[in-house]
């Protein structure tokens, strides 16, 4: 859901975000035939660095000769389930570093104040929409704003009887990949990698944060070409350092940073929860 800017190779590793701000009513009448003093625009730039991730397994000949399953094809969606948790982590442990937090309703002013009461209800995605709004942030491509939410707080949440199931939808061919609902103008997307601070709150109680997200409020960048490959090496191929092919290897790597571009166009709701889960 954010800024994608891919980096050219040859170029290095660092990428460059640009952030336009917004210009000032333009509230002076024209004059008929005189042509006005034109006006700039202010750029803000951020720069992020690229980094390299991945992982391989090795199968064993006797492994995949006696395995009742395919072992390359079982093992490869083993490993594209871990790139995909592996990049979401990267991504998210940078967004939830942002400084624009909402502690539930605002009933408590820190993390560690926060209890199993202090849950995510509609009115505190109100509020945090209100805030975007009020800091002129536009919604995201669909027209509304994306909330990132962990299971165990949409649990919470769908409680309300505000609460928009997707088959509530006057458009249902356009959902997100695990989207469950929206409420405020906010579609909430459920993934299991939402942050989770245990142990954040009061009396040891895990914390949750729920990313609330307008256009433009980070950037994402992958270097061309090399976003996210899956390397698959069959037995045989790997020559005189495997003399008998006893090994193939499957594995995956990928480039990928994220950068805050306006913490002020996502807001980060910290909220307890009926339950209490592991920091992950």
């Amino acid at each position: 859901f954010g800024q994608k800017k891919p980096i050219p190779r040859g170029r290095g590793k660092t990428i460059e975000f640009r952030k336009f701000s917004q210009l000032p009513k333009a509230l002076t009448p024209l004059t008929e035939g005189v042509t006005p003093k034109g006006g700039d625009i202010s750029v803000s730039s951020f720069t992020a660095t690229v980094d390299q991730y991945g992982y391989y397994i090795a199968v064993s000949d006797v492994l995949d000769m006696t395995a009742i399953d395919n072992m390359i094809l079982e093992t490869t969606k083993a490993l594209g389930s871990q790139a995909g948790r592996t990049l979401d982590t990267v991504t998210r442990e940078i967004l939830s570093a942002g400084t624009n937090v909402q502690y539930a309703e605002g009933q408590v002013t820190s993390r560690a104040a926060l209890t199993d009461a202090h849950k995510l209800t509609v009115k505190a995605v109100k509020m945090a929409v209100r805030t975007l709004k009020n800091a002129n942030a536009d919604p995201c491509a669909s027209g509304d704003f994306i909330g990132i939410i962990h299971p165990d707080v949409a649990f919470d949440l769908t409680e309300d009887p505000e609460w928009k199931y997707p088959h509530q939808y006057v458009d249902t061919e356009n959902i997100y990949n695990g989207e469950i609902g929206k409420i405020a103008g906010v579609r909430f997307v459920e993934t299991t990698e939402a942050k989770i601070f245990a142990g954040g709150g009061s009396g040891g109680r895990s914390v949750y944060a729920t990313l609330i997200l307008g256009a433009n409020a980070y950037g994402i960048t992958d270097i061309e070409g090399g976003g996210l490959r899956t390397i698959v090496k069959q037995m045989g191929s790997a020559g005189t350092s495997d003399p008998l092919d006893q090994r193939s290897t499957v594995g995956w790597k990928a480039i990928q940073t994220a950068k805050i571009l306006s913490d002020e166009y996502m807001v980060r709701i910290e909220t307890g929860s009926t339950f209490s889960g592991d920091a992950n």
